[in-house]
């Protein structure tokens, strides 16, 4: 299975970054094969539609979930009709998290905030 976090930096003990669609950096870990690749958000600095752009990278990247602390509706509206599962984060690092997925101590990320819609938070 290929998971996605959002990161600050390039560190698998990094924590994980608090906007999903603004995140400078993903990390697509496949937890069969354990090989972990950081790639670069190109939609980080967009006007608007951050999220949305950033959910079709993780579609094209083929993931199969996404932990993440919070996520919009448009992008959580993209994930989901490409069945990408949205789990809660917990708050603590990449690393705690990939281990808490794998363990299957997440839960699925039930609120869904409307989105900021060019706010830049």
């Amino acid at each position: 299975m290929r998971i996605a976090i959002p990161s600050d930096e390039k560190n698998i003990d990094s924590s994980i970054c608090v906007s999903f669609g603004r995140t400078p950096y993903f990390l697509i870990y496949d937890t069969d094969t354990k090989i972990r690749e950081f790639i670069d958000n190109s939609t980080a600095a967009s006007s608007g539609g951050a999220g949305i752009k950033a959910a079709q990278i993780l579609v094209d990247e083929k993931t199969d979930a996404l932990i993440t602390p919070r996520c919009g509706e448009n992008a959580a509206d993209v994930l989901k009709s490409a069945d990408i599962k949205i789990y809660k984060s917990i708050s603590s690092s990449i690393k705690d998290n990939i281990d808490a997925f794998v363990s299957g101590k997440l839960c699925l990320l039930d609120e869904i905030h409307p989105g900021f819609h060019g706010h830049r938070k």
